[in-house]
């Protein structure tokens, strides 16, 4: 079991910092159109609230190394919603953490069934409104499902998205992706059909056949809910301009700059900041 589940004593390992208790939280599996299983966790709200999940359900969409509780981020964003009223569903994507398969194997189209999955589940099992909040390449899958998905939405956040494949990945300008995705690594990718991202996680050559096809930032023009958009102004791995820029086009959208932050709100006071502003937004407040 992972670490995030003893959530009434864990800490972030990454940032030393409690998580905070749970009032109702279990871990289920769901299996995708293609028979992978996905490690789950649902959060039910505080007492005081309808465990039904009639006030609505979050679903938590994680970034391209992460798992479900993104260093602790999302299992605290979860404890804060459920304050509010509502029900979570944070899951990792296959090849991720305790979910089916490996990183080699991760593709676009196989991220795009786990969240149908989980989504499909969120729906059969809470009556409420669906909303999501994505995580940087979190945002891709989501934004390729808005046909679909977004006339199911009530709400959207997301968090540092990658809204543009090419300019994050295949011709990188920023200085994660120049080192990451620059000439070598991608020489290697061609010879070995692998490249280490960070040099710990292994991306196979499929996903990257699949990069040069997919445009997130299409889908959400086509058919996204109300959105916000949160973004570090100094994050050096995905583009804060590329994602401000969209936010500026897009009806119904706001972008909220999270000063100082890099990639991920890491610090108490970013994260902290992050997690109250996409509180508003899902609750219906203004976000400010």
């Amino acid at each position: 079991m992972n670490d995030e589940m003893h959530v009434h004593e864990a800490h972030d390992r990454q940032n030393d910092r409690p998580v905070p208790d749970a009032w109702d939280v279990r871990r289920v599996r769901v299996t995708a159109p293609d028979g992978v299983e996905l490690d789950a966790v649902v959060h039910r709200p505080a007492p005081g609230f309808p465990a039904d999940g009639s006030r609505g359900t979050v679903l938590l969409v994680h970034g391209i190394s992460a798992t479900m509780d993104e260093g602790g981020a999302f299992v605290r964003l979860a404890q804060g919603l459920a304050e509010l009223g509502l029900t979570t569903v944070r899951f990792s994507f296959r090849g991720h953490g305790e979910s089916g398969g490996g990183p080699r194997g991760v593709t676009i189209a196989g991220e795009m069934l786990d969240l149908e999955a989980v989504a499909g589940y969120a729906e059969r099992e809470f009556p409420g409104p669906l909303s999501v909040v994505a995580a940087s390449f979190g945002a891709v899958s989501t934004g390729l499902s808005m046909p679909w998905l977004g006339p199911r939405l009530h709400r959207l956040v997301l968090w540092n998205p990658v809204l543009d494949l090419r300019r994050t990945f295949l011709e990188p300008e920023l200085p994660w992706g120049l080192a990451n995705f620059g000439p070598e690594p991608m020489a290697k990718l061609a010879r070995d059909g692998q490249l280490l991202l960070d040099g710990r996680f292994a991306l196979g050559r499929v996903l990257f056949a699949e990069m040069a096809r997919c445009r997130p930032l299409d889908g959400y023009a086509a058919a996204a809910p109300p959105a916000l958009v949160l973004h570090g102004d100094r994050d050096t791995l995905v583009s804060f301009d590329i994602a401000r820029q969209a936010a500026q086009a897009l009806p119904r959208w706001e972008f909220h700059a999270v000063t100082g932050a890099g990639h991920g709100f890491h610090t108490p006071e970013h994260e902290r900041e992050a997690i109250a502003v996409t509180a508003r937004h899902l609750s219906g407040e203004q976000a400010g």
